[in-house]
């Protein structure tokens, strides 16, 4: 087998490079484009990359240098940000699926918990005053959770959400999984499970099927006290159909940990509509996955990926760029 060269894109620091160089040593030459003499040859001679957020990493005039480039490798779990239309058409795609699930579905379980128990708006009350004792919470034991997106973040909430009890309606692209679940769907199933779940969690790609998926009539198809959890895309949601579901249907309760304009892809955060005037919506800053060393762990299974990948063995997490293009 002909050594291959990877080219690693996102800048790391010494403990990334011994995760890179212990699972690729001896498989691959490993180049750090940060440090490269020659940026152009590193990238003309790259067969793998392995990127965090490809687009800020390489520019743009520098995609036409990539003709023989046959893998890249996300460490980030979603790829909607990719220009998958100027990547080279026989360039496979690989997603970090199920890198990040683990403290995400930790921070979502909080969030659900925050928002079913009123802590925020009990917590604002005492502010102002008021000792609403008797003001109720809601029970999940018993209850369904619709997990739209069964995947990685999915899965590791669902389990969570078995644990207290509640029965798992679950939506992916198969209708077909092997996890303990009560109903399993694809999403033209979407309109049952909203029906009858008491939690929603959006936890799927965003593609050109799921863009702008819940609006006005998917919210009202869920139950008026539904608690509903965005941790995918915010462009999964419509932003101006949430927040007036929110205002009208005040005991609906929202949470997000994604934004329609972020740092990271805007350049600055924002939102179209007062959403923090709502004592029934609770945000946090796309920081669900952060914890100690979850970087490494990401890290690690991306480059796990790209060994399967040099040594001929099955991947994981290819993507089919036509759902987005």
């Amino acid at each position: 087998m002909d050594k291959k060269t990877v080219v690693v894109t996102r800048q790391v620091d010494g403990d990334g490079r011994r995760v890179i160089e212990s699972e690729l040593a001896g498989l691959a030459d490993i180049v750090y484009l940060w440090e490269a003499s020659d940026r152009g040859a590193a990238l003309r001679e790259a067969n793998v990359l392995i990127s965090m957020l490809f687009p800020r990493e390489v520019a743009k005039e520098e995609y036409g240098l990539l003709d023989n480039l046959a893998l890249l490798q996300a460490v980030v779990a979603g790829v909607d940000f990719m220009p998958l239309d100027q990547i080279p058409a026989g360039t496979i795609l690989c997603a970090n699926v199920g890198a990040w699930a683990d403290p995400m579905a930790e921070h979502l379980l909080g969030m659900i918990l925050a928002l079913g128990k009123n802590l925020l708006s009990n917590h604002l009350k005492l502010a102002r005053g008021e000792f609403d004792r008797n003001a109720t919470s809601k029970r999940f034991r018993g209850g369904v959770a619709g997990i739209l997106g069964f995947g990685g973040i999915g899965k590791a909430t669902a389990k969570l959400l078995r644990a207290m009890g509640m029965r798992i309606h679950a939506i992916n692209s198969s209708g077909q999984t092997e996890e303990p679940v009560d109903f399993v769907g694809t999403l033209e199933d979407l309109e049952t499970v909203l029906s009858v779940s008491d939690v929603v969690l959006v936890s799927l790609p965003l593609n050109k099927r799921t863009r702008h998926l819940i609006g006005a009539m998917k919210l009202s198809r869920m139950k008026p006290d539904a608690v509903f959890i965005n941790a995918a895309r915010a462009e999964i949601v419509q932003e101006g159909a949430l927040y007036a579901h929110l205002k009208d249907h005040p005991d609906f309760r929202a949470g997000t940990d994604v934004w329609w304009q972020e740092p990271m892809t805007h350049g600055t955060f924002g939102i179209g509509y007062p959403f923090f005037d709502l004592e029934n919506f609770l945000g946090s800053p796309h920081n669900s996955p952060v914890v100690a060393g979850v970087f490494q762990e990401a890290l690690a299974q991306a480059v796990q990926n790209v060994r399967l990948f040099l040594t001929g063995a099955p991947i994981r997490g290819e993507v089919n760029r036509f759902d987005y293009l």
